[in-house]
């Protein structure tokens, strides 16, 4: 066959279905029946096109590999960079210097051998004290039960090198250890003291037996005759305020030194709360647990961290700003600082202390914060003339933000405030105030002619407490006349008087002298609080104990944040802080929005807050002051008209000046100028 005849073979295959034998004939594709799709012939004659479709999918295959490959490359490039970065913030953030890839945190190589024996003595003190704390919170009536623990406390203390230390231990006693060992020497003889304070508190039962007479709380009567609870507050944030929308999902940090029923750490909790309320992000720090406002930080909601070392760190690096609500913080501000550059710029410290004593232990720091916040005119100038003795040199001027009177507190004082509502104006508080000071008084045994001075405040020298009795003794020795109770010594009067004292003329010209009212008498607070100093309140009672006509007009109560009923149930309030006076002085607020006269010394916070013979009357620091103060309480005594007129003079000073939106339109304004706005 020649080239040019030559036919191609159709790659289709031969014929077998009819026209007989078996002839070599070819069907094309075209020409009579197809062949069925689901045979075996269909699938062989298809399967021409198999390996162009798997030369396409090996192409893809490999495609796909190298772009896995790529995928694979560019994750492990990022977690190397995340583990470079992640273990070199660490090295620069000061954790685990010296053991960086143990998995701890904060290991420090010890100096000497008798380094490691101090802190365990010092973890088995505070393991032995804790464990006599829950003793001692099943049990607090039994006085020697309480006696048997203090023994043992101080007899492990001495005797802890001679026990054997127990193989078996639990994984949550290893842990504490590992977290007590990691504290600095300070904080741990920080909380050490602390905790053995704790404990000597409670030598003390809180019986009739031991104080003479002791009322109250009175939460349950508030409850029943104001048919509105503190507990039943959902939030008072001005959402369309400023304030809100400054804070408004920011996160911040605040400070606690304590956890005691008085001035900074209630202070703080308002803070805490009104910040979640506006819808910012609250994280607590606690450096000393001691007190009872650990239950109403729970029920505000409010998250405490439970570690005030590196987990408090990390969470104070993610915040916005930290606030420092006293100058205890300063050990812990110091620590951060070490740790990270950028701490400088986010910690405001709101100092609410006015002792050399705070100043010197937080002098190191004042010049590394970003503001310093005070309470007062006079604390701001006492703490400024410290700094230039010291040559510190501050990084901006302190800012001043005086306390305020919260709004469960103006809301049954019938002041307006955000609490307020058809059901509870103020006209109708008003009226429920006196119903709550008439079954507050009856319970305490109190005629309407009777006259109540209240103290509330920490039981230590400070307070003066003593010079308070001191001065109800000398009223109740004294006779009683017209002639008595005005007379006040030349001393304090060139002193004081200088300036007007139109107010007090103007309410002896109205006739009110020689009204003689009820007896006196005194009601001191706060019994049981962490912060009262237990050889002091000993000496209150061995005084009380002598002068047993003295002991039966003092009256004491219970630590508690339930001060409405007290505040409405008394005349007077005195606040007979010594020293240097008080820092600023909560409590004199809080009572003059009740309507109560202040008798206050002559110092501190008090003197600009107290207007002499307007709001109240001042008298001296120490034993000379407790003369006058035995006066003034007479002079009032013996003018109810004067008591209301001072009374009404001080409500209208707070009305103006010292309620929430005063304080936090302050606050909000400093926190505007410090916080980095992203």
């Amino acid at each position: 066959m020649d080239e040019g005849t030559l036919v191609r073979l159709s790659p289709l295959r031969p014929g077998g279905g009819g026209g007989g034998g078996g002839g070599g004939s070819l069907k094309s594709p075209s020409s009579g029946k197809s062949t069925p799709r689901g045979s075996p012939s269909f699938r062989r004659l298809n399967s021409g096109r198999t390996p162009r479709r798997d030369a396409r999918s090996g192409v893809f295959s490999s495609h796909c590999l190298r772009s896995n490959r790529i995928v694979l490359w560019l994750l492990l490039i990022t977690l190397w960079a995340y583990a470079g970065f992640y273990f070199q913030s660490k090295w620069a953030h000061g954790d685990n210097k010296e053991d960086l890839f143990s998995g701890g945190y904060g290991g420090e190589s010890g100096g000497d051998k008798s380094e490691p024996q101090i802190k365990n003595q010092r973890r088995d003190l505070i393991a032995k004290v804790d464990s006599a704390a829950v003793e001692l919170k099943n049990d607090t009536n039994e006085l020697s039960l309480n006696k048997s623990i203090m023994d043992v406390v101080l007899a492990k203390n001495t005797t802890s090198d001679k026990n054997k230390p127990s193989k078996r231990r639990s994984k949550r006693s290893l842990r504490r250890k590992r977290l007590v060992s990691s504290k600095p020497k300070a904080m741990v003889e920080e909380e050490v003291e602390s905790e053995v304070d704790l404990q000597t508190e409670e030598m003390i039962p809180k019986k009739n037996t031991t104080y003479g007479f002791l009322v109250g709380p009175f939460g349950s009567v508030e409850d029943s005759i104001l048919e509105w609870s503190a507990e039943k507050r959902s939030g008072t944030c001005d959402r369309k305020g400023a304030f809100a929308r400054l804070v408004w999902s920011r996160k911040f940090v605040l400070i606690f030194h304590e956890l005691s029923m008085t001035g900074a750490p209630l202070a703080m909790l308002e803070l805490a709360t009104e910040f979640l309320s506006c819808g910012a992000t609250i994280s607590v720090i606690v450096l000393n647990k001691r007190g009872g406002l650990m239950s109403e930080l729970s029920r505000r909601k409010i998250k405490v961290l439970e570690d005030k070392t590196d987990l408090s760190f990390k969470t104070a690096m993610k915040a916005d700003i930290i606030i420092a609500g006293s100058a205890v913080c300063s050990s812990w501000i110091e620590q951060y600082l070490s740790r990270t550059v950028l701490g400088s710029s986010q910690i405001m410290w709101w100092i609410m202390e006015n002792r050399r004593e705070y100043f010197d232990r937080s002098k190191l720091v004042l010049n590394r914060v970003k503001k310093l916040i005070f309470l007062s005119e006079s604390q701001s100038k006492q703490w400024l003339s410290w700094c230039e003795e010291e040559k510190i040199q501050l990084k901006s001027e302190p800012a001043l933000v005086p306390l305020s009177v919260n709004d469960e507190l103006a809301f049954v004082a019938g002041i307006s405030c955000s609490l307020n509502t058809p059901s509870f104006s103020t006209e109708k508080m008003t009226e429920k105030r006196g119903l709550l000071r008439s079954a507050v008084r009856e319970e305490m045994g109190l005629s309407e002619d009777d006259m109540l001075a209240i103290s509330l405040s920490s039981i230590n020298p400070g307070k003066g407490q003593l010079l308070l009795l001191e001065a109800g003794r000398f009223l109740i020795e004294q006779p009683r006349t017209d002639q008595t109770s005005l007379r006040l010594s030349s001393e304090f009067d060139s002193m004081v008087f200088d300036g007007d004292s139109s107010g007090l003329r103007k309410l002896l010209s109205e006739g009110n002298i020689g009204k003689k009212g009820g007896n006196l008498k005194i009601l001191v607070g706060s019994v049981g609080s962490k912060s009262n100093k237990v050889p002091y309140v000993k000496t209150l009672l061995s005084y009380l104990s002598v002068h047993s006509n003295l002991s039966k007009v003092v009256i004491w109560t219970p630590s508690t944040t339930r001060v409405a009923s007290l505040y409405a149930a008394a005349d007077v309030y005195v606040m007979n802080s010594q020293g240097i006076g008080e820092t600023f002085g909560r409590v004199t607020i809080e009572a003059m929005a009740f309507g109560l006269p202040v008798l206050g010394t002559d110092s501190g916070g008090t003197r600009e807050i107290v207007e002499h013979n307007i709001t109240g009357l001042l008298h001296p620091l120490g034993r000379p002051g407790a003369r006058i103060l035995a006066n003034n309480l007479q002079f009032l005594l013996e003018n109810p008209n004067a008591r209301q007129e001072m009374g009404l003079k001080g409500r209208e000073k707070v009305e103006k000046m010292y309620l929430k939106k005063h304080m936090f339109q302050k606050f909000g304004e400093v926190l505007y100028k410090c916080m980095r706005i992203k």
